[in-house]
């Protein structure tokens, strides 16, 4: 990220010092204070910008809704409440979520998706590449929550001793699913493709689970052996877990949203130790990432 001097944040925004001076004194403007001296992140002026931008009548863009669509977390749940940004949630899935995002249905979306490069590896960052190529999303910013980790959810004591997905498919066991375009129903995809096989060679539950607490119930219940979900949502149900990957989970949103004070509120939140705390409690978490921006359009 690249910082501007006061006097160069001056002149980029072309305005006078004494007036950037005042803006700052305010609060009403992104900027840090390093040894005694003020310093601006560039790209958050450009996002500070674009949030004040006025169009004539006729052209105003929508105002989204305070709702966050896409993939459920436990993280991400928790924080909503806490940071008293009064944004609500709704859970469909990641494609789901960046589709609402694009018609402007919803203030951010939270997103993580995969697929495998060139060489059959999992893909470095398919989220950012998921943005790059969303169309009418050529204004949008992703802030990072956390890493998180996925794998296999399983009942209590591990009974088929299953270790990978080679164990699901030659035991075949009954795997608990998601939803198609939810982030980890992406993964299982992607992860037999790898292996050489695809989602009709499991055996697998008709009825998908919408979200990873309802797969983790599934297998509590007994209807399933197996899932793919979050090591939080397996120990929340007392479930064990088999570690397959760890993954980027982003939040995406417009860059005009970012400095509305709903996801202000949430995104210094981000930032805070018991947003750390929290992460360590519910296992699974590397909190690094969290608040910062991680892509721009």
């Amino acid at each position: 990220m690249e910082f501007l001097t006061t006097s160069e944040a001056a002149d980029y925004l072309r305005l006078g010092e004494r007036k950037l001076y005042e803006l700052v004194t305010n609060g009403a403007i992104p900027c840090s204070k390093v040894t005694g001296k003020w310093l601006f992140p560039r790209h958050e002026l450009d996002l500070w910008v674009l949030s004040g931008l006025a169009r004539p009548a006729g052209m105003l863009a929508p105002e989204p809704p305070p709702i966050v669509g896409g993939s459920q977390d436990d993280l991400l749940d928790w924080s909503l409440r806490e940071s008293g940004s009064r944004l609500a949630s709704m859970s469909e899935g990641t494609a789901r979520g960046l589709e609402r995002l694009q018609r402007d249905e919803v203030i951010a979306t939270a997103m993580h998706f995969h697929s495998l490069d060139a060489s059959d590896n999992l893909a470095c960052d398919a989220n950012v590449a998921a943005l790059r190529h969303a169309p009418d999303l050529h204004d949008a910013v992703l802030i990072g929550l956390a890493r998180r980790e996925q794998g296999l959810v399983l009942p209590h004591g591990n009974p088929k001793q299953l270790r990978s997905l080679s164990d699901v498919l030659s035991l075949g066991a009954r795997m608990a699913i998601r939803q198609p375009g939810a982030g980890a129903q992406m993964l299982l995809e992607t992860l037999l493709k790898r292996a050489g096989g695809t989602i009709r060679d499991l055996r697998r539950l008709d009825a998908p689970c919408l979200t990873g607490p309802d797969l983790a119930a599934t297998i509590r219940a007994g209807h399933a052996d197996c899932g793919v979900a979050t090591r939080a949502a397996a120990r929340s149900a007392g479930l064990d877990f088999v570690p397959l990957v760890w993954e980027n989970f982003d939040l995406a949103l417009r860059q005009r949203s970012y400095f509305r004070p709903p996801m202000q509120a949430l995104i210094r939140f981000l930032g805070e130790r018991r947003l750390r705390q929290r992460a360590e409690e519910l296992s699974g978490y590397d909190p690094s990432p969290a608040g910062q921006i991680r892509f721009a359009a």
